[in-house]
């Protein structure tokens, strides 16, 4: 089963036009709710923003007046959006404004790593309104356990949804390899119990939200979702890099997400830099991974930093990257240590910096990101946006 096929409309989006419509207006409400455009915030207040006009959605979209009329009308019939008042005059009749109204629905995005989970509840407007962590995860026991135990956790997450809106998808970030088209993991290294588990079709089976008629869950690399949080600001290859209870990369190659033949791009953890190195949990001999774990084993962040920027400098080199971000909780812990190292190891090991200028930042997403990722994920399948 093809996993990118397999979003579930709103009752109300009867087409593409009507999907686009609402994502328009989500994006303008997450504009306004972060202040920079990204679906990354915090909830602050209604969520509901200015709102934009039938005449704006027109102009944006190429529809006509007409079809923008009978979209919306759809839409504030469904409770999917308002009407928040009018615009200023501008020599007519003032036009009205419409926005989305958050609480009408959510999606829910898990991160799950190795011994710890992060579960999101966020709105249609992009906003997070539940946040709950836990000490649970790939490692806590068998599948069966740790896949009934995340699917209760959601539940109980989603039964808190403030307005009673309807749950469109989960979106689970997870550490690889694994096929994103099918939802299962394949040999993720160090727990040899996951190869072959049907993680989608488990938790769907196991799911049991009356808020939903069909609820789409959704499985991807934790790199991937991550870097979906945080979109890229314009043209571009962007790397994000993720230093938690493992290491990998997500690529945004010219805008997209670059999943690969098998959807396992990202193993970036598993190039060997070292061959007599410490051995990986992957059965390799001195894995980036190995490298960057044995230095922070050792309370030595400073040379898992130097590693990390070694395999960058190779990244950056190999694809022409030219943006990269750093997230997960070790990179947290010592944010600046990292920064200054990655960027001083893509520095010395480029032929000519100036001309291949590369930004280093932590994700705009936060610590977060993984999860952010995952609820944007099963947002943008639900109202049957391309996501690539």
């Amino acid at each position: 089963m093809d996993r990118r096929q397999a979003g579930t409309n709103l009752a109300g989006l009867r087409d593409h036009n009507t999907a686009l419509v609402l994502r328009l207006l989500r994006a303008a409400a997450a504009a306004t709710a972060t202040g920079e455009g990204d679906e990354s915030g915090d909830a602050a207040g209604s969520g509901l923003g200015t709102g934009s006009s039938r005449v704006q959605l027109a102009a944006e979209t190429g529809l006509t007046p007409q079809a923008i009329s009978k979209i919306t009308a759809r839409l504030l019939d469904e409770g999917l959006i308002v009407e928040t008042g009018r615009a200023e005059s501008t020599g007519g009749k003032p036009r009205t404004l419409l926005a989305v109204r958050p609480e009408a629905a959510y999606t829910v995005g898990v991160e799950l790593d190795r011994r710890h989970s992060t579960i999101l509840l966020m709105d249609l407007a992009g906003q997070r309104r539940r946040r709950e962590s836990l000490m649970f995860g790939l490692a806590s026991g068998t599948p069966e356990r740790v896949a009934a135990g995340l699917a209760e956790r959601v539940q109980d997450l989603v039964r808190t949804a403030p307005g009673g809106g309807r749950v469109l998808g989960v979106g689970i970030g997870c550490r690889g390899p694994l096929d994103y088209e099918t939802g299962v993991l394949h040999r993720p290294a160090g727990l040899p119990g996951w190869d072959g588990y049907p993680l989608c079709d488990v938790i769907t089976g196991l799911l049991d939200l009356p808020t939903a008629a069909s609820p789409t869950v959704l499985l991807d690399k934790d790199t991937n979702t991550a870097a979906l949080a945080a979109p890229a600001p314009g043209p571009g290859n962007t790397a994000y890099l993720h230093l938690a209870d493992g290491l990998g990369a997500g690529l945004q190659l010219n805008g997209a997400i670059y999943r690969g033949t098998r959807t396992n791009a990202g193993e970036f953890g598993h190039q060997v830099i070292q061959p007599d190195g410490p051995v990986c949990t992957c059965g390799s001999r001195g894995c980036l991974e190995a490298l960057c774990l044995a230095a922070l084993a050792a309370d030595d962040p400073g040379t898992a930093a130097r590693w990390l920027g070694l395999g960058a400098a190779n990244l950056v080199r190999l694809l022409d990257i030219d943006r990269i971000l750093l997230g997960g909780h070790q990179i947290f812990a010592a944010p600046e240590v990292y920064l200054s190292a990655v960027a001083e190891q893509i520095a010395e090991h480029l032929p000519d910096p100036a001309w291949q200028e590369v930004r280093v930042s932590l994700t705009p997403a936060g610590a977060d990101a993984v999860a952010v990722g995952a609820a944007r994920l099963a947002l943008d399948t639900a109202l049957d946006a391309p996501v690539s």
